[in-house]
């Protein structure tokens, strides 16, 4: 009984196996043709496609090489600027603490003449 299955089985692989093959040539020899027709025909449009897609990948690239270069002088100038705008800054600054310094020099100096003087008058009166 094991060896009838066996054959049996057997059989039924080799019958699978014809069936395959048989599909396989029957695709080589239909299907390959047009497969390579079409193919053919749609080749040239993939290329041309290709083609087009690579042409708007370097005009993208250039614009932003553009737009990159823009961009770079303005941050540039905006940095000069910021720069001159700074230095003008801590320039009144200085001019200001300087302003200050100096009144307060002067107002130092008419505080020791007025207590030199009140000092002076005191002894004055003192004698």
């Amino acid at each position: 009984m094991l060896k009838e299955f066996e054959e049996k089985r057997g059989d039924r692989e080799v019958e699978n196996l014809f069936k395959i093959l048989e599909k396989i040539t029957e695709i080589k020899d239909n299907e390959s043709e047009r497969i390579r027709k079409s193919g053919h025909n749609a080749l040239p449009v993939l290329s041309e496609k290709l083609e087009q897609a690579l042409n708007l990948c370097e005009e993208l690239e250039k614009d932003y090489l553009e737009t990159q270069k823009v961009c770079q002088k303005q941050i540039k100038s905006n940095q000069e600027l910021r720069k001159r705008e700074w230095d003008k800054f801590i320039d009144d600054m200085n001019f200001k603490c300087q302003r200050i310094d100096n009144a307060f020099e002067e107002k130092e100096e008419e505080l020791r003449d007025l207590y030199a003087d009140l000092k002076h008058k005191l002894n004055i009166a003192d004698i």
